[in-house]
């Protein structure tokens, strides 16, 4: 994900359900998905087009074949949101919808900021302790034996194959890589893992905890390092090197290099 520089301009459907509230662009993916900021300038009681009092995110994926494969189902991250808010801070779903052209889900926004907001960039330390903390607290909190969907090393390298079938390898594909995801290492603690744990999806408070996860449409069942493989290499992409040690440290646990190095594989790969 990466945040919009350029103008961007707003889907129909993100207008209509803003009214006259003011639409920031947020994020963009490399899928043609756009997450907006609606900041409601009157109470929907005035105007009938205000959806929603409090500030919300609404996240917008175009329907392609690409999407269609790689899994993008806004109903179905809807889903597993609101399965996931009774154990964990996670955004209030207020709505979702498609059309033919598109999918959107609408969020309320939790008053926190993103581990990668530029007062946690400058502060890489209190961020990477946070993530270490809030993802230990997802794991411990989230009940497995209830989870209805998964997250594992077969379902993934699924996903990868379909991705090469329909000409949209990752880098670094290759045989030899395709056949070192089959040398995959014994589970060392089943858990609902986050699915998506780049620093961006970790909230902060002001303080430096750790507030709640976002976009959790990957949401399942798998090891923890499948989680924490992704939340340390992500340090990497958004504070530079040197921060590993503190996610660890904060989720309570050694760090495991092969098991790192697998799940950094399959990521890329997948």
């Amino acid at each position: 994900m990466t945040i919009p520089t350029d103008a961007i301009p707003v889907p129909d459907v993100v207008r209509e359900l803003a009214g006259e509230g003011v639409v920031t662009p947020v994020w963009s993916n490399e899928l043609g998905g756009l997450t907006f900021r609606v900041d409601p300038r009157v109470d929907p009681r005035v105007d009938p087009r205000a959806t929603h009092r409090n500030a919300y995110f609404v996240k917008w994926a175009p329907r392609t074949e690409r999407a269609t494969i790689e899994g993008v189902d806004l109903a179905d991250e809807a889903a597993r949101m609101r399965w996931a808010a009774p154990y964990t801070p996670v955004p209030h779903v207020l709505e979702v919808g498609a059309d033919e052209q598109a999918e959107w889900l609408a969020t309320e926004a939790i008053e926190a900021r993103s581990a990668v907001d530029p007062r946690w960039l400058g502060e890489p330390e209190t961020a990477a302790r946070a993530i270490g903390a809030g993802m230990r607290a997802l794991h411990d909190a989230l009940p497995i034996d209830e989870c209805p969907w998964s997250w594992s090393i077969g379902d993934r390298i699924a996903v990868a194959e379909a991705r090469a079938a329909g000409g949209h390898p990752s880098d670094g594909w290759s045989a030899e890589a395709r056949a070192r995801l089959d040398d995959a290492p014994d589970h060392d603690r089943l858990v609902v893992c986050h699915g998506d744990a780049c620093a961006p999806n970790t909230l902060l408070s002001d303080d430096g905890s750790w507030a709640g996860h976002v976009d959790l449409g990957a949401l399942g069942v798998a090891d923890r390092w499948a989680d924490l493989s992704i939340a340390t290499y992500s340090l990497g992409w958004n504070y530079g090197p040197g921060y590993d040690h503190l996610v660890y440290e904060a989720y309570g646990i050694d760090e495991d290099r092969d098991r790192v190095a697998y799940y950094r594989l399959l990521w890329d790969l997948g």
